[in-house]
């Protein structure tokens, strides 16, 4: 018998103990922090190689943000691949509600996969270790089963949840007699003693059926709520909006609250979880401490990713993105640098990073939420320079993309060609610019730029006025839907 695996992604998290390099509007599950694929991208992958014989693996459901939702269609077509549907929460309810709409989705025409739920954040070191275990969730949530992957511990970790296991059948499907909370340390060291216990991973693997009549059973709340936001959904083409006031009601809970932790504790109701463990050298990338412990690193313990030199110093981490950081003299110390911010952490404090980010947001900071590169559905910009009355910015703009038609009220451009070909609409004229040449649109004027060639198209824009600010565009067509 073939058994019908659903990928469903939770790509919603804001990452914010990876700050700087995580921002609101490009949290870490989109970065890369090793290598050359996002972390995304490195979960999409895993998840495909899931197929067998008795296996078929569907496209991917992806559950995120509105805002988030060109970067994972950017990302899911470096890899070549594209989801079954893409998910689009208005507002963040936890992963209760985001499991359940997924599971609504996938039931929404009559089938019943089994659905594989993991974080888009985590990353493993074992690939084939992770394939073998999920593959034996897999057949055991084909039984009826809800299965969660749960990690063999290797250190007295008080930052992780614990599940309390049974013996082991024939496959090495543990029962689960318990969840419990995150312990002290005293506590985390007896359960890496007695071998029972591992960490829980926040991947779930069931039928997408079973996990609708756990969560009817336990929190029917929360179900008819998500369910009358799905009835109020909205599609087009890949975008599924479920309705945004309805589901601005449903309350907010996580799969473990809302159905895990009840399984066990209410024996009579008929929902058996059992576990799988899962030893491939998993991390959920929690903070930069834990950047650090998965890194290749020096004989005295120091991990780089990108230009940096190191002098006297001992375990410590340095992420430098535009120019050279050297450090001197540090011992156990994070060191993350971007255009924009710079980070200097004790590594024992990078929990605390989140602190950080709040503070931003209190005083309303850009830092917070946007990198100096910001990223849109056509292509990207950086804003390179600014000063009283003026910004210079370096764009980019997709092979076959285009901006929207839009116009200023406050401020007037120069554009010049760096690479690339530009069509340029200003005012009644469409122009055809190439290498080096050059416009101007002035204040008030419609006008659009499009790449109609087969090569990325940069520009400098160069602005001038009395107000500058992003929300200084009246927009009169768009492709991507953006109304402001």
């Amino acid at each position: 018998m073939t058994h019908a695996l659903l990928p469903v992604i939770m790509a919603g998290g804001s990452g914010t103990r990876l700050w700087p390099l995580s921002r609101a509007l490009y949290p870490k599950q989109f970065l890369v922090l090793q290598g050359t694929q996002s972390l995304f991208q490195q979960a999409h992958l895993r998840l495909q190689s899931l197929a067998a014989d008795d296996i078929a693996v569907g496209k991917p459901c992806i559950v995120g943000n509105e805002e988030h939702r060109f970067l994972v269609l950017d990302q899911l077509r470096e890899l070549k691949g594209e989801p079954s549907s893409l998910l689009l929460e208005p507002v963040g309810r936890n992963t209760a509600p985001a499991v359940t709409l997924a599971a609504l989705q996938a039931t929404a025409e009559g089938a019943d996969p089994i659905l594989v739920v993991t974080p888009a954040d985590q990353t493993v070191t074992n690939e084939r270790a992770f394939t073998q275990a999920v593959q034996t969730a897999v057949r055991a949530a084909a039984e009826g089963d809800i299965v969660i992957l749960g990690i063999t511990p290797d250190r007295p970790e008080t930052g992780f949840g614990y599940i309390r296991t049974s013996d082991a059948d024939a496959v090495g499907v543990r029962g689960v007699d318990a969840f419990v909370e995150k312990p002290d340390l005293e506590k985390a060291k007896a359960y890496v003693a007695d071998g029972g216990y591992f960490w829980n991973s926040g991947m779930f693997v069931m039928r997408a059926s079973r996990w609708l009549a756990a969560l009817g059973h336990f929190r029917p709340d929360i179900l008819a709520a998500t369910q009358a936001s799905f009835a109020a959904r909205g599609t087009d083409a890949q975008f599924v909006r479920p309705g945004k006031a309805e589901f601005a009601a449903v309350p907010s809970e996580s799969v473990d609250y809302a159905v895990m932790e009840q399984c066990p504790s209410h024996p009579e109701a008929g929902f058996k979880v059992r576990m799988v463990p899962l030893d491939a050298g998993w991390s959920d990338l929690g903070a930069w401490d834990a950047v650090w412990q998965v890194s290749e690193r020096d004989a005295n313990g120091n991990a780089a990713q990108g230009d940096a030199l190191f002098q006297s110093s001992t375990n410590t981490l340095v992420h430098a993105t535009s120019r050279l950081v050297a450090a001197v003299g540090l011992d156990n110390v994070v060191v993350v640098e971007t255009p924009d911010a710079v980070l200097v952490a004790d590594r024992n404090s990078s929990q605390d990073v989140k602190k950080i980010v709040a503070t931003l947001e209190k005083q309303s900071r850009s830092e917070g939420t946007l990198h100096r590169r910001v990223h849109r559905p056509w292509g990207w910009y950086d804003s390179i320079d600014m000063g009283p009355r003026f910004q210079v910015k370096r764009i980019m703009v997709k092979p076959k993309a285009s901006l929207s038609l839009q116009m200023h009220h406050h401020r007037a451009e120069h554009w010049i060609v760096v690479s690339g070909t530009a069509e340029v609409t200003n005012g009644d004229q469409v122009l055809l610019l190439g290498e080096n040449q050059s416009t101007y649109i002035p204040l008030g004027t419609v006008h659009r730029l499009v790449n109609p060639g087969a090569i990325p198209l940069e520009i400098i824009e160069v602005q001038s006025g009395s107000y500058l600010g992003e929300d200084d565009i009246v927009r009169f067509q768009d492709n991507y839907g953006r109304s402001a």
